[in-house]
């Protein structure tokens, strides 16, 4: 039976970086990374790689703050790497004015706008505010990046399902689609929305978090390098300009909960596109008939919105990463270095 110190379940950019900061702050320890499918293959294939120094609640602010800075330096060390920083300009009813320093953060520099942002509109009673310190990624290309920088220190096994976990005072052993079995001195489960796989099911269970589904339609209109993203805070919604696949993307919350991220169709349907519509229209009529295709994927959502790290046997060896209410990219660093203090203690 093979021996490690850590194995990280799920190779999605939450698994990658949770495996980077654990063997940064021990390089002797030994990580090995299992993922069921290819590596970045669940939500972060699909993600739209957005970050802005946002959130809702105080764990939601804490995390958001280290991970703007976490991105800035991984920029600053790999200028070529598929970072792209952008402006923001956050559109919300007049009424919301005084809430929005309290939920985007410092850095973002917000102050009140003079003009719409643009393809956009402003109804009555609401107003702009411009601001910057945001940025998209190419999730999957930075998650194959950093995973090659980590090959050799750590060991990252894709196309391995982890088909039975237990745990005792002795360590947890995993048993593998392969036949193989794995025995660590602690694992950390980061399934993004495969909440439900069996080996983890019940344990996972009490801690609340469910899986959503999250659609987002392209709008076949060449954005430029000047444009920024434009946030629609009261409806939860953004306008992305992905300048380097020459489209935009609009995603809104879509409230279909409890999907099955195996059985869950990747196709939009006519509900879809046309309750998208219903809200972009409020704001930009003109992209109305642009947005016509998209994605459709899941992911987990922790009660409250701010992602989960927390202990689920008795034995403290087992740490569940995740439920990052759509935002895995965003909070993934924060995610990492929470892990990886809860295993220090």
């Amino acid at each position: 039976m093979k021996r490690v110190d850590v194995a990280v379940i799920g190779a999605g950019i939450t698994g990658i970086l949770t495996a980077r900061e654990l063997s940064t702050r021990d390089p002797g320890r030994q990580i090995v990374v299992l993922d069921s499918a290819d590596l970045a293959g669940g939500a972060s294939r699909r993600s739209a790689g957005l970050h802005f120094p946002r959130g809702s609640t105080p764990r939601a602010r804490a995390f958001a703050a280290y991970s703007h800075d976490y991105y800035r330096r991984l920029l600053a060390d790999h200028p070529s790497w598929p970072l792209f920083p952008l402006d923001v300009s956050v559109v919300a009813h007049e009424s919301r004015a005084r809430a929005l320093p309290e939920k985007y953060l410092e850095q973002a520099r917000l102050v009140r706008g003079s003009t719409p942002p643009p393809l956009v509109g402003l109804p009555d009673g609401t107003a702009v505010w411009d601001g910057t310190g945001c940025h998209y990624a190419d999730v999957p290309a930075v998650t194959a990046l950093l995973a090659r920088q980590l090959r050799g220190q750590v060991e990252i096994r894709e196309g391995v399902e982890v088909v039975g976990l237990t745990s005792d005072a002795d360590g947890c052993t995993l048993v593998l689609g392969t036949g193989a079995t794995l025995h660590a001195d602690r694992i950390v489960l980061a399934p993004g929305p495969w909440l439900h796989a069996a080996p983890w099911r019940d344990l996972v269970a009490p801690l609340g978090a469910r899986v959503k589904k999250i659609v987002a339609l392209h709008v076949e209109q060449r954005p430029t390098d000047d444009d920024p993203v434009v946030v629609f805070d009261d409806e939860d919604a953004f306008l992305l300009p992905m300048v380097r696949r020459g489209h935009w993307l609009f995603s809104y919350t879509c409230q279909e909960w409890d999907v099955d991220p195996d059985t869950l169709s990747t196709s939009l349907t006519g509900a879809h596109v046309a309750e998208a519509r219903e809200l972009l229209h409020r704001y930009a009529p003109g992209l109305r008939a642009a947005a016509a295709s998209g994605r459709v994927f899941c992911d987990a959502y922790s009660p409250d919105g701010a992602p989960l790290v927390e202990t689920l046997d008795h034995e403290r060896r087992i740490v569940f990463a995740g439920a990052s209410s759509g935002s895995g990219y965003r909070f993934a660093p924060a995610t990492a270095a929470a892990v990886a203090d809860l295993l220090s203690r």
